[in-house]
């Protein structure tokens, strides 16, 4: 079965800001024919994601309304496991995002993107 959403391990609510712990699932449907020798997850996905889950978690009823600072910055590859970062901002209507990893066999963090997404109120 082909899958759009990552399995969710854990979330951690505190206020406006909240934790995923994701497992990246190798059967998600954004990784066929995103480089068959070498399958990551698509950019636009996370991003996707990130807004998704904010409004989930930040009840957000809001519109995309653009994004800045947007950095991909190292692949996520199928079967995963990543924490996603989200802050609301209520007063700018951004929500800031980080996926991010420990590497392997180390207690060092590894930014796979980050950003923020403008989340306009609904009109």
């Amino acid at each position: 079965m082909n899958k759009r959403k990552p399995t969710v391990i854990e979330t951690q609510l505190t206020g406006n800001s909240a934790v995923l712990t994701l497992k990246v699932d190798g059967n998600i449907v954004d990784f066929q024919g995103h480089f068959s020798s070498y399958p990551l997850l698509p950019g636009v996905t996370q991003i996707d994601w990130a807004v998704y889950y904010g409004r989930t978690l930040f009840d957000i009823p809001s519109e995309f309304g653009g994004m800045d600072v947007i950095k991909f910055q190292e692949p996520i590859q199928p079967d995963s496991i990543v924490e996603l970062a989200l802050n609301w901002i209520a007063e700018k209507e951004k929500l800031q995002f980080s996926f991010y990893s420990v590497a392997e066999g180390t207690s060092k963090r590894v930014t796979h993107s980050s950003g923020r997404i403008k989340l306009d109120a609904a009109k």
